[in-house]
């Protein structure tokens, strides 16, 4: 057994593209190993900003030896009436990297047939890790670069190779870059380093100041900054994302702790954080009551040695964004509401859809539709109202102008400040939830609302104006926004028909074009692409079922039924993949899908008349059937479940497409009365129960 370690020398990779890079590269290396029948152990990972690294463990001495036996065409195909191997025959030994000498016959099921023994001894393993250099050129980014004269695209430039079995040097280049055992260290600090060996690789870069193992850099950095904030007596909040950054810009990390005037404190936290956090990557630090102190903590890519210089150019940097902060802070206050929302007449929404402000009003009109079929009270329905009315003016701050991660939330801010009712100011910070797929959804009804409204419009109105993503371009982000709107149905547990929400809606814009603000030509598709956007939500729906790990043939019968009502549809889901094990679940769902296709196929306008009933069967089916209620989808299933018998002896004894025409519409009636309920839940014909 022999390790294997392959360094890629890089000039800084952006932080955010480290740790997708190096997962890629672990995956690749099995998949190369397992491709090229290279037994091997354990895969250890290494990464910093300048290197993605693996150490493969307990590589075998050469790759396994493959034995097969391959079948070719049959006898009497393979040689032609002289006994010559035909061109059939020719033709499989060929492409089989062999020749007709090779070929045997051999009987299967009574009949001969083409037969080759292939033997393909495994190469040695240093032979065949000369060949990985295919997996470092197949990698792909997200963010690529090309350097040179070189056509080739990377994440960013390839400075340095190292590849190593044991102590030998596994031969290869990329664009000139040979392969070594020289390494480089830490930029300021270190030296190029020499590797020995494939397992002698993280204590020499240690030794010039590389911490490669970015767990460990990681568990290092989270032990300095507790220790800082615990001989402060401090409590830290470490912010998991921003650790993941800062352990992805930094080689050799050393933590420090720096601070601000107290008097910035009068500027919200969540200003202040956002200036620590995303602009300086610092964590903030609280006191025991969890109130924010003026103090953060950093950590440094390097040792020590001058570390109060350090501190000092990273407080004057913070400092000068606090003051920043602090003036737009005290400046937004000097106007109102009114004053901002005014200014959303002028900002485009987009060029075919007219301004912000007519955004905002279309989004009105869906929160007040949205308000109604919910059945709000009239004072919620004011409060809605109003946050429609003003949910976007916080744009037109100086401090979101500043620091646009803060839209919604200095909007809050300002809205209390302005004297706003608090749930009106809420539901302003709201409407932008959730942020992204599996992050929270508003807590307030106002703000559910409010969100559904303005994701519901954007999709609308990017629809009608012909502006639908295709494959992975989505400049408008129509897919968040369609995965938002799912979310916040499924959270809420609404059950809206977004279909006839949406018509509804296009009714009461239509009835106030003086202030819709779409071009006649866009106006006119609103109607038209109401199905589109529901298609586009049930893909939404499509994705979010499979992540939870529901059947195929289950998510098939829920969102191929016409059901534009996305919670009913996930519960269906969810309650048909519960009972799937159910006792009675496969002959029940034989007997609804029998039922379903005879009258789709057979539809008829009949009403049932008893009088034409020739059997118990008929009687007893059309009674169950007519007593049929149910109150939730799990009661609705179990109680379709169990229409199995009557349905079953229905059609035991009854012969539906008879020549009579008015028994045959009378039978097709009567079944049309369960295809009805069973409809109301999913379509049973795309269910598959052969395995159950």
């Amino acid at each position: 057994m022999a390790n294997f370690l392959l360094e890629i020398g890089l000039e800084e990779v952006p932080a955010h593209l480290v740790t997708p890079a190096i997962n890629q590269l672990v995956a690749r290396t099995e998949n190369f190993f397992a491709d090229e029948r290279l037994s091997h152990g354990e895969i250890v990972p290494f990464s910093t900003p300048r290197r993605l690294a693996v150490l493969v463990k307990d590589v075998a001495e050469k790759a396994e030896d493959v034995e097969e036996e391959l079948k070719g065409p049959a006898k009497k195909i393979a040689l032609d009436a002289d006994g010559n191997f035909t061109k059939a025959a020719i033709g499989f030994a060929r492409g089989k990297g062999m020749t007709t000498a090779d070929i045997i016959f051999k009987e299967f099921n009574g009949a001969e047939y083409v037969t080759l023994n292939k033997f393909e001894a495994g190469q040695p393993a240093a032979e065949v890790l000369t060949k990985f250099k295919a997996v470092i050129e197949a990698m792909t980014f997200s963010t690529t670069m090309k350097w040179g004269r070189h056509s080739f695209e990377y994440v960013r430039p390839i400075r340095w190779l190292v590849a190593l079995l044991d102590t030998a040097i596994i031969p290869f280049d990329i664009l000139g870059v040979a392969t070594g055992r020289v390494s480089r260290g830490h930029r300021f600090l270190g030296h190029d380093v020499e590797i020995a060996s494939a397992t002698a690789y993280e204590e020499a870069l240690k030794a010039v100041f590389v911490e490669a193992n970015a767990a460990e850099r990681k568990a290092n950095i989270r032990r300095q900054v507790e220790a800082i904030a615990a001989n402060n007596n401090w409590q830290v909040v470490i912010d998991e994302d921003l650790l993941e950054e800062v352990n992805n810009i930094v080689e050799f990390p050393t933590a420090f702790a720096g601070g601000f005037a107290e008097a910035y404190l009068e500027v919200p936290d969540e200003v202040l954080i956002t200036s620590m956090k995303e602009h300086q990557r610092f964590f903030h630090v609280i006191d025991a009551a969890g109130h924010l102190l003026p103090h953060f903590i950093s950590v440094r890519n390097g040792n020590a040695e001058h570390i109060d210089n350090v501190i000092a150019g990273n407080e004057k940097v913070l400092i000068a964004r606090l003051e920043d902060a602090k003036f737009f802070y005290h400046e937004d206050q000097k106007h109102d509401i009114d004053f901002y929302n005014n200014k959303l007449n002028v900002v485009s929404f987009h060029e075919k859809l007219g301004s912000v402000a007519n955004h905002t009003h279309r989004a009105k009109v869906i929160a007040l539709v949205i308000a109604k079929a919910l059945g709000l009270e009239a004072a919620e329905v004011a409060k809605l109202g109003r946050a429609a009315d003003i949910y976007k003016f916080d744009l037109m701050t100086g401090m979101v102008g500043e620091f646009d991660e803060l839209q919604g939330v200095m909007g809050e801010k300002y809205a209390v400040l302005f004297g706003e009712d608090a749930a009106v100011a809420q539901a302003v910070r709201e409407h932008y939830m959730p942020l992204g797929a599996g992050t929270a959804t508003p807590e307030s009804t106002l703000g559910n609302i409010l969100a559904l409204a303005d994701k519901l419009d954007s999709l609308l109105s990017f629809f009608a104006g012909d502006m639908i993503p295709s494959g992975s371009n989505d400049p408008y982000g129509l897919r968040r926004a369609a995965t938002g709107v799912v979310a916040i149905l499924a959270d809420t547990n609404w059950s809206l028909d977004v279909r006839e929400l949406l018509i509804a809606v296009i009714a009461e814009i239509n009835a106030t074009e003086d202030f819709i603000g779409l071009p006649e030509a866009v106006a006119a598709q609103l109607l038209t692409n109401v199905d589109h956007v529901i298609d586009f939500l049930t893909d939404r729906v499509v994705k979010a079922l499979k992540d939870d790990g529901v059947r195929v043939d289950i998510i098939n019968a829920v969102t191929k039924n016409n059901n534009a009502d996305t919670t009913a549809v996930m519960i269906t889901a969810k309650v048909l993949q519960a009972h799937v094990d159910d006792a009675n679940f496969r002959e029940g769902v034989e007997a609804l899908t029998r039922v379903a296709r005879l009258t789709s196929k057979n539809p008829t306008a009949a009403v049932v008349d008893t009088a034409l009933f020739e059997n118990e069967a008929e009687k007893t089916l059309f009674a169950e059937i007519s007593a049929f209620n149910a109150s939730s989808a799990d009661e609705r299933l179990v109680k379709l479940l169990a229409l199995q018998p009557a349905i079953a002896a229905y059609f035991d004894v009854t012969m539906v497409m008879v020549e009579d025409e008015a028994v045959k519409n009378n039978r097709l009636a009567t079944l049309a009365l369960v295809s009805k309920e069973s409809e109301q839940l999913a379509n049973f014909m795309e269910l598959d129960v052969k395995s159950n």
